[in-house]
């Protein structure tokens, strides 16, 4: 039993020597990342350590802040930009160290990119062949000045610009005349009330079939 306690003793001990050696070798890696060309931050680029996947994200103002271990190489990275490299010293004095660190602008050119509305060229030659294109302009006037078409779009449109200037126009004249005062409440109004005892009678209120 002496036995077991002993190794047990010594295997925790040497567990904390090993911890406390790791957390030794441990730092606080924080820095800035900036662009080359402005001195300006660069938000929300990649900082990873290589062949693992520990790392951190800059924030808007391109701070980052994370544990690393000494000799780590640290990529950076950020859409836009060149990626970069930099390994942390293993002769550090202290738990903590800070970087500035500049990317370089990568310009990607793309190549082009041609759009067509049919999926074939031969299908797109057949329909523009095919196309009945009006000749002069006074057939594509009457085709684009089409009654049936006008009066549909006219149902669609609530007010046109004559009617919505006459209703402003209205409602600053209403505006203007009763300036100073309070405007009249037409639930004080007989004129209006004859009005609506008449529309009653008339059966304007009721719901169609």
């Amino acid at each position: 039993m002496k036995k077991i306690l002993s190794i047990l003793f010594i295997l925790l001990a040497v567990g904390v020597f090993e911890g406390k050696a790791q957390e030794k070798n441990l730092i606080q890696f924080s820095g800035v990342v900036l662009a080359n060309d402005s001195l300006s931050p660069v938000p929300f680029s990649s900082i990873i350590i290589k062949g693992s996947r520990r790392g951190t994200i800059s924030d808007f103002y391109g701070y980052f802040s994370f544990v690393a271990q000494p000799s780590d190489t640290v990529i950076f990275s950020s859409v836009g930009y060149k990626k970069s490299e930099f390994i942390l010293p293993d002769s550090l004095s202290s738990n903590s160290y800070s970087l500035i660190k500049i990317l370089q602008k990568d310009t990607v050119a793309l190549g082009t990119v041609t759009v067509r509305p049919l999926p074939t060229w031969n299908q797109f030659k057949i329909a523009f062949m095919n196309y009945d294109v009006p000749m002069d302009d006074m057939t594509r006037a009457l085709h684009n000045l089409d009654k049936a078409d006008m009066a549909q779009r006219a149902e669609m449109i609530a007010m046109d610009g004559s009617m919505n200037y006459k209703n402003y126009m209205q409602q600053q004249y209403h505006r203007l005349y009763y300036s100073g005062q309070l405007p009249p409440q037409n639930i004080f109004n007989p004129i209006a009330w004859s009005k609506f005892i008449q529309a009653w009678r008339d059966g304007d209120f009721k719901k169609d079939k």
